[in-house]
């Protein structure tokens, strides 16, 4: 009897290890995709108003918008750890949201969905080329009644979209794994240009702006991309006042490209530190549409690179944030201001009217502030309102700089965000409160900023510096 070859007699009596010896042997790769530690549900909705309204951005409009270039987009990323971490992530082609309407809306969505107001994050583009939004229905600035009631009535049927948003991502998990690199982009310009008559909006190429292009790729337990989270720290503000088309300028182009190449992916965009930094060149459509691509191909270039695992579990924290504000000038001061023109003439008149019903003052402004932290591999701050682009190197030193990412015009936009520099020097960044509020932050604003985000980091288990 002729013995049976060894590798026989074990194909014979163990079959599955005989097939991945001989796929080891042939030289074969057996490689199993890591588990699906999170859960994620994605859901979009078009937010394009469906007739013309005034335009938000540029107070020189004078009319509602005349065509719409490209529509307008809501979205949602819901997260899941599996050890009861959850919250979502709503970007929005929009110029922002006051606490006005963000809080209820946000109460809303607990209401539907269980989720917090600390699991809630609401990130607007800051797109100058879309429509105004406001409860009040009255005529105000430039805006006849009849077309404040418009604005009213778009703005009620966008938060009932919002809400529904919300809850249907939450009720489409499915598992996923998250993971995050970064890219680079050469149009944001920073735009605090010095004159001899002071800084004035322009272009100054050896001024500071953050090009980095974070991207957190969502993919699915077959390791297919899903979703792509991405941002830039630049206004969107490549169409100008002159501009009556409604399109999501920039970010709206790069998220289209993104979607295009990659059909099936929901591409989001949050803003980051733009505040003071404009697209250069800028001024057309085909501008936008440029600027759009170059971010969008950085976007794919990115997500088809490597990247870096993102993990839970996920730690989420929110605060209101007590700014303070300069002392107000004496009454002669501000009566002098508001006989001029301008921001500055427009806050004067606020303070006096306030004054004059008898009222105080304010001393301080409540910002809303966020921190998410996943795992050890990232902590996301989501500040408010349109932070300057000093924010980003002053949290790195509070916080340490690997593995952050710093968002900006998160759940209420209630003016400019200024650094005791900018401040210091002033400029078009130092114009004060234009949503929620009244007053001009002053110099000390930056340091209670920059230490809460250090106190919420360590919260969430951020290891920040000693």
């Amino acid at each position: 009897m002729k013995s049976i070859p060894w590798f026989a007699a074990l194909c014979l009596l163990y079959p599955l290890a005989a097939a991945g010896m001989m796929a080891v042997l042939a030289g074969e790769v057996l490689a199993q995709p890591p588990a699906a530690e999170w859960k994620i549900g994605l859901a979009q909705v078009k937010i394009t108003p469906e007739q013309p309204i005034f335009m938000s951005g540029y107070a020189s409009r004078t009319k509602p918008f005349e065509r719409v270039e490209a529509d307008l987009w809501a979205k949602a990323l819901y997260l899941e750890d599996g050890r009861g971490g959850r919250a979502v992530v709503i970007t929005t082609d929009l110029l922002g949201f006051p606490a006005s309407i963000a809080d209820p809306m946000c109460e809303r969505i607990r209401e539907k969905t269980g989720l917090r107001r600390e699991q809630v994050l609401i990130n607007s583009a800051h797109i100058h080329s879309g429509p105004m939004i406001g409860a009040d229905d009255a005529a105000r600035d430039n805006v006849p009644a009849d077309e404040a009631r418009k604005v009213a009535e778009y703005t009620r049927k966008l938060v009932d979209k919002i809400v529904d948003l919300a809850a249907q991502s939450v009720s489409r998990p499915e598992p996923a794994r998250l993971s995050m690199a970064g890219g680079v982009v050469d149009f944001p310009m920073n735009r605090r240009q010095w004159t001899p008559n002071g800084v004035v909006l322009g272009a100054n190429p050896r001024g500071f702006a953050d090009r980095s292009v974070p991207v957190l790729r969502v993919e699915g337990a077959d390791g297919k991309v899903k979703a792509a989270l991405f941002g830039a720290g630049v206004h969107n503000t490549t169409l100008r006042g002159n501009s009556y088309e409604i399109c999501g300028d920039y970010a709206g182009f790069a998220q289209a490209f993104v979607q295009e190449q990659l059909p099936g992916v929901q591409a989001m965009f949050m803003l980051g530190c733009a505040g003071d930094a404009d697209p250069y060149p800028h001024g057309t459509m085909a501008l936008a549409k440029a600027h759009g691509l170059t971010l969008g191909k950085e976007v794919c270039r990115v997500l088809a690179g490597k990247t870096e695992p993102v993990r839970g579990p996920l730690r989420v924290a929110f605060e209101r944030v007590e700014l303070p504000l300069q002392k107000p000038p004496a009454r002669e001061e501000l009566e002098k201001q508001a006989a001029g023109r301008g921001t500055t003439a427009w806050v004067a008149k606020q303070m006096l009217e306030r004054l004059n019903a008898g009222q105080k003052l304010p001393e301080h402004y409540a910002t809303p502030l966020a921190v998410w932290q996943f795992g050890e591999d990232l902590t996301l701050v989501a500040l408010s309102g349109e932070v300057v682009s000093d924010y980003i190197p002053l949290i790195e030193k509070a916080v340490g700089p690997l593995r952050l990412w710093v968002t900006a015009y998160n759940n209420d936009v209630y003016g400019y965000l200024p650094s005791s520099r900018v401040i210091s020097e002033g400029g078009y960044e130092c114009r004060g409160l234009y949503a929620g509020g009244i007053g001009y932050f002053a110099t000390a604003a930056q340091d209670v900023q920059v230490n809460q985000v250090r106190e919420l980091a360590r919260k969430v288990g951020r290891k920040v510096p000693e």
